[in-house]
């Protein structure tokens, strides 16, 4: 059986062991994932690839505080989270301006395809940037549920593990929070998703 064939379980607990192959794979298998659940957090593509390295790193420093309890996705993103939020209440403290926040116009220079239909992908995009905002608008509690349900597709258990909170409390917040978000969209002048 090669790593690829292996869970996620099974990979911690080799490399737990000293295989350090098997924390290239679950690095292989994660850091993706994890760099699009913190996006969704941050909003911010170079701090987002930054918290996935801390994550990551986390995760080689303190592979040994992984135990079989829950699953390693689960602990993982609860990682992931953690730095995630901590990271947006300093930025909070520190309020700082990005160089695209200072900008008169939202431009983002992009090479265009020539396949497709490009009123069809500014669309898309125009929807996406929507959402961003609607999503960064949201209190914690609700963003956080929503993207590891919507986005991440987590089952309600992880996410209940993950933040740490009753699986009915989940469920509510899901729910609410998709009210929220479409409300916030509906002003955007977006169709709720």
């Amino acid at each position: 059986m090669t790593d690829f064939e292996l869970s996620d379980e099974i990979l911690i607990k080799k490399f737990q062991d000293g295989d350090v192959g098997a924390y290239n794979q679950i690095v292989y298998r994660y850091k993706d994932r994890l760099y699009n659940f913190i996006y969704r957090f941050v909003t911010d593509l170079d701090l987002a690839e930054d918290l996935v390295q801390d994550t990551l790193l986390k995760l080689y420093t303190h592979k040994h505080s992984y135990q079989e309890i829950a699953k390693f996705s689960t602990w993982l993103y609860t990682i992931a989270a953690n730095l995630a939020r901590t990271e947006l209440r300093k930025k909070k403290r520190r309020k700082t301006f990005s160089v695209t926040e200072l900008s008169y116009d939202d431009r983002e220079f992009i090479i265009s395809s020539t396949e497709g239909d490009p009123s069809q992908e500014n669309t898309t995009r125009d929807f996406e940037k929507n959402v961003q905002r609607a999503l960064a608008e949201l209190p914690d509690d609700f963003k956080t549920i929503i993207i590891l349900r919507d986005i991440q597709e987590l089952s309600y258990d992880e996410i209940s593990k993950i933040v740490a909170v009753p699986l009915g409390t989940v469920k509510s917040r899901i729910n609410r929070g998709r009210v929220k978000l479409q409300q916030l969209l509906k002003k955007k002048g977006e169709r709720p998703y």
